[in-house]
């Protein structure tokens, strides 16, 4: 199952967390709920998006 939290704490800052998702899919599927919350402060990577990553860079170099 894929999910997208929105996580918004009782000083209004808010955190974007995916879950079920590959690689760089989560950043596209949450891109629209980022844009909409304004500029990003920081970004952190699951290992389920580096996972995929390093899979891929085999396949290319295979």
């Amino acid at each position: 199952m894929k999910i997208i939290d929105v996580i918004v704490s009782p000083t209004g800052e808010t955190k974007v967390e995916t879950k079920g998702f590959s690689g760089g899919e989560c950043q596209e599927a949450s891109r629209f709920i980022e844009k909409a919350l304004g500029q990003r402060i920081a970004e952190s990577l699951t290992a389920e998006f580096h996972s995929v990553q390093q899979a891929e860079q085999q396949r290319q170099q295979n």
